[in-house]
């Protein structure tokens, strides 16, 4: 019998096996250069949407600020229907640019995500990515803010400027307590991610740039009603977080899982059982590019044993590290 164990995870954090299974604050603290290597500032970033299909982020968001009388050139879709219709000239809504924008990351650190078998736990991943993302975005002056949900409730950071916007959600990740695997069932996890996105409704303000990190498992329809309204007026990246073996079983043989209680039996010598593993992991995956294509979202598939920087710079559109 062969237990799958979980390897380093390249160069990103720490290497020691405590690190991998656990979300501490200093190999997120030590993100920080590859972080700001990530330039999310850029109105011109180009991303996967849904499949072959790229778009732009939309950038930092616009505020009204004054009326003027139309002049021949302007856009008419900025025409003020009340002003005219009030003076009985054409009238047209100047706005400014916002000297920043929000970027918020959504971590989802439910029970599922307690789990791996190469790389590290997809809870840590999660938590890496969101301290790359979050040292960017104050590295190019965006307000760093953020939900991090389970079982066990969420936590909430407002959005705010600065450092220590991003060290505050170290903090809060290396803190949040790990749900029991007991203890979890889908209607609970369901619950779980509905409310996390209720708020998340809340803190978002229109032009927002929001990264959704988890393995997205156990979401229903009142999730979907959330993004609907989420996508209307911000951008949304979907970073899809999997351990290798969802994608596909190992060689045959007998292998051993444990949640720390309970040990599991798997048998991957059948190419049936081989072949329908795969084929429920594609089902899985399609789901979500229909969800993304649906609300206009970016979709990131990433496994835990990928190079994470490397695959978000990729991923974006960015380039290689």
């Amino acid at each position: 019998m062969r237990t799958p164990q979980v390897q380093p995870p390249g160069r990103l954090g720490s290497s020691s096996a405590d690190d991998l299974a656990r979300i501490a604050a200093r190999p997120l603290i030590d993100l920080r250069h590859d972080g700001e290597a990530l330039p999310l500032h850029s109105h011109k970033i180009l991303a996967t949407l849904a499949g072959a299909n790229r778009s732009a982020f939309r950038g930092r968001g616009m505020e009204f600020e004054e009326t003027r009388p139309y002049q021949p050139g302007d856009d008419v879709r900025s025409l003020h229907w009340r002003v005219t219709a009030r003076t009985g000239r054409p009238h047209t809504k100047l706005y400014r640019e916002e000297r920043e924008r929000s970027v918020l990351t959504l971590v989802d650190l439910r029970a599922p995500m307690w789990f791996a078998t190469r790389g590290a736990f997809k809870s840590v991943i999660a938590a890496r990515a969101a301290a790359l993302l979050a040292w960017s975005a104050a590295h190019h002056s965006d307000r760093v803010g953020g939900l991090i949900f389970s079982e066990k409730g969420h936590q909430e950071l407002r959005p705010r400027l600065g450092h220590k916007s991003v060290l505050s959600l170290i903090h809060h990740l290396a803190a949040h307590p790990q749900p029991e695997p007991m203890n979890s069932d889908g209607g609970l996890r369901a619950d779980a991610a509905a409310s996390a996105m209720a708020r998340l409704r809340r803190v978002a303000r229109p032009g927002s740039l929001i990264f959704l990190i988890g393995d997205f498992h156990d979401l229903d329809q009142r999730v979907d009603a959330h993004l609907a309204q989420l996508s209307r007026h911000c951008d949304l990246v979907m970073l899809f977080v999997y351990d290798p073996l969802e994608r596909e079983l190992p060689s045959a043989g007998r292998y051993w899982f444990s949640n720390g209680r309970e040990r599991l039996e798997v048998h991957a010598g059948s190419v049936h059982v081989q072949r329908s593993h795969r084929q429920r992991f594609e089902a899985r995956v399609e789901r979500l590019r229909e969800m993304a294509k649906r609300h206009r979202m970016h979709l990131l598939p990433c496994a835990t044993s990928d190079s994470l920087a490397r695959h978000l710079r990729s991923g974006l559109g960015l380039g290689a590290l």
